[in-house]
């Protein structure tokens, strides 16, 4: 449903310095705009209108996965608000030569980085700032309350605490690292992986973290890596997203079915650390209500955080084997 958008991103495709041998769309549009769009614009692609039986983000992409060549060895996912760097294919299949050990690799997006360069004449206190080689990135709200209560991990982005709530995104330094998960959004696994796993299908129409679910269950078939040379920008078109409401419940509920995926039976302290952070970071959501701009959608993702914290209660999602 974001026409405009997709035939951004194939533009930016057709500049890269290595051209994908294959490129799929899987469409889960309701109506014909993006099919009209593409097919006069791009026809070197192998497109695909699904229907309802096929549609939402994780049947689309196991949909995808069905149509690859057999000549294929790494299949690339991309969102369709993106839009590459030119080398960031070529950046992508390098990690998997430099690391063999490699089932899945990642990229990152410089639209949301807010890292840059330390300064040697400035003095950067931890409470303010997070610090990794040679980088900083400003703490946020967030993070700033969670050190506060001592619910902010020390482990090194991308790395899942036993308690869930890590720490996200690198600095773009050119550096490569080995990672528990990476954003699905600008995310490759090679296609021998597909023999075993699939994208989940608890995680259907929006599909909030089926990526690191998924990134989750690679880890017992290789190494994840995140390559910081492999750059897009993300744009995050508003269309096709769900109410507020509906985020806030998927945040928390798939939140905790990811948590459990990768931790099955977390230890007593990890339980409590897990939801005493699902408690702050919704009502930090609540300040947003006073401070922020979109008040009344900051209000309804708050309810919507707080009713699926109080239904977990009651009933907890059945972990897919």
């Amino acid at each position: 449903m974001r026409p405009f958008a997709i035939k951004k991103l194939l533009d930016s495709v057709q500049l890269q310095t290595k051209i994908p041998n294959q490129i799929i769309v899987v469409d889960g549009s309701t109506n014909n705009d993006t099919k009209f769009m593409l097919v006069a614009s791009s026809p070197a692609i192998d497109y695909f209108l699904v229907d309802k039986e096929h549609r939402g983000l994780t049947r689309q992409r196991n949909f995808g996965v069905q149509q690859l060549n057999s000549s294929i060895d790494i299949v690339y996912f991309l969102d369709d608000d993106l839009i590459l760097e030119a080398d960031y294919f070529e950046q992508l299949e390098n990690t998997y030569k430099q690391h063999p050990d490699a089932i899945g690799a990642g990229g990152i997006d410089l639209k949301e980085n807010r890292y840059f360069l330390k300064k040697a004449d400035v003095l950067y206190n931890k409470f303010g700032y997070y610090q990794l080689d040679g980088w900083v990135i400003k703490e946020s709200l967030r993070s700033k309350a969670r050190k506060l209560v001592g619910l902010m991990t020390d482990l090194p982005p991308d790395i899942i605490p036993a308690y869930s709530h890590g720490r996200t995104g690198f600095p773009p330094n050119g550096k490569i690292y080995r990672v528990e998960h990476f954003m699905g959004a600008m995310g490759s696994f090679k296609k021998s992986l597909f023999k075993d796993i699939g994208f989940s299908k608890y995680f259907e129409g929006y599909g909030l973290y089926e990526d690191l679910d998924f990134c989750v269950r690679a880890l017992e078939f290789g190494k994840l890596y995140v390559n910081t040379n492999a750059r897009v920008w993300h744009y995050h078109d508003p269309g096709g997203r769900p109410h507020l409401y509906k985020y806030g419940k998927m945040v928390v509920r798939n939140g905790w079915y990811v948590w459990r995926v990768r931790y099955p039976n977390p230890a007593l302290k990890a339980r409590f650390q897990w939801n005493a952070t699902v408690l702050l970071l919704a009502f930090i959501r609540l300040v947003n209500v006073a401070m922020g701009p979109d008040r009344k959608g900051a209000f309804a993702e708050f309810f919507g955080r707080l009713a699926a914290w109080t239904g977990l209660i009651v009933t907890q999602p059945a972990i897919e084997k």
